[in-house]
Order: structure tokens, then C-alpha cells, then sequence
């Protein structure tokens, strides 16, 4: 059934894992921009019904294995991606710098780096940052960095983390590419669904 809030196509994740952990950081102010981010009016995380099926086989291979599925960011819209634009583009705002891009004393750099994009593939709305609970504890598998720590540790295949943060990043790309997403290179938490039902289209919607 289609959520009469939503747009045609488009779903709440929680509608589908209902034990998925909603850590929606740009509802908050504990994120790069350090403010709340335009568009998100609340913690929920919404993809296209497509994106969010997939996304149901990996958390129900994940189960499997003992974890479960921790998204960071799903459906973002437009406005939000402008919102960050004149943020990177605001050289005076750098109260966040050593919590999340200590190796890029320019911002600009990091829209260079390939970390913030003028358009966003989360505006088509099949775009998910994600990571893993432990179902035991609770608590975040290791990574090697937290989400939105821009810089070369962030990257598929990166040296200078463990090797158990290797094996735990390699284990969430081998789930997320069995149910059909494509991984982000410079972002070990980035996917995109490989066959996007929104390929050229991208929503400003906000997210409540």
C-alpha cells in the first residue's frame, strides 16, 4: 500500500525493517554542516519502494549473521544538497573541521575530493548510507571511521585501518552488492541501487 505522505513510488524504510536503526544525522545538528539540514523534518528514512526491498534481503541477511541495519541517510532532497553547497562554499564556517575533514584545510576540496556533489544520486531517492548493530550489543560494528569522516580512510580498500575493519566493511559491500546496490568508492557507508527506478530524476520532497 502506498503511504498517502509520500509521493507515488516511495516508502519509509521502517515500513519494510521494522527494527531498522534511524540514525538520521541531518535531522540533528551532530553533523558536518553542524545545523540542521534543510528538507529533514524528522529521524525517518525514506527510498524508493524498489531500494527499500532490497534493502529488506539485507537486513534479513544480516539478521542471519547477527546484525542489524543502521542508516545514516536515505532519500535526501534537493534543498538539502544546496544547503551543503553554500556551506562548502562559506570558507568562514570551519567549526567542524576536526571532527570531519581534518586533511582538507580548503572546503572546496572536498567537493573537488568527490565528497560533496552540486547533485546528489540521494535526491532519486535509491541512495542509502548505511552501516551495522551488533545484535547481541547493540552497538556499532568497527569501520575505520565514522560516518561523513571525509578523507582518504573512507575509501573502499583503504590502508592504515584493521584488518577485522576491512573484513567488517568487506562483509556489508559483499550484502549490499548480492541484493543489487552499487558501493561509492570514497565512501565505504555509500550505495546506490544498481537498477534505480528514478535514473534522471531527482525530488525535493522533505522528509517528515
Amino acid at each position: 500500500m502506498q503511504n498517502a505522505e509520500l509521493p507515488e513510488g516511495f516508502v519509509y524504510v521502517s515500513d519494510l525493517i521494522p527494527d531498522v536503526r534511524e540514525d538520521m544525522v541531518y535531522a540533528t545538528t551532530h553533523n558536518f554542516v553542524g545545523a540542521l539540514v534543510d528538507g529533514y523534518l524528522a529521524q525517518r528514512a525514506i527510498l524508493t519502494r524498489k531500494a527499500a526491498q532490497a534493502l529488506e534481503l539485507v537486513s534479513l541477511a544480516a539478521h542471519g549473521d547477527g546484525y542489524r541495519l543502521v542508516i545514516f541517510d536515505a532519500y535526501r532532497p534537493e534543498r538539502a544538497v544546496r544547503h551543503f553547497m553554500r556551506w562548502a562554499e562559506d570558507e568562514t564556517d570551519t567549526r567542524t573541521q576536526q571532527a570531519y575533514y581534518p586533511e582538507f584545510p580548503d572546503k572546496h576540496a572536498l567537493i573537488s575530493g568527490g565528497f560533496i556533489a552540486r547533485r546528489s544520486g540521494h535526491s532519486r531517492g535509491s541512495t542509502v548510507d548505511l552501516s551495522l548493530l551488533s545484535l547481541e550489543t547493540d552497538e556499532f560494528i568497527a569501520m575505520g571511521t565514522g560516518f561523513d569522516r571525509f578523507g582518504p580512510l573512507a575509501a573502499h580498500g583503504a590502508e592504515g585501518i584493521t584488518e577485522a575493519e576491512s573484513v567488517n566493511r568487506a562483509y556489508l559491500c559483499r550484502l549490499m552488492l548480492g541484493a543489487g546496490f552499487e558501493p561509492y568508492s570514497a565512501e565505504w557507508w555509500h550505495y546506490t541501487l544498481r537498477d534505480e527506478p528514478y535514473p534522471d530524476k531527482y525530488f525535493d520532497f522533505p522528509v517528515k
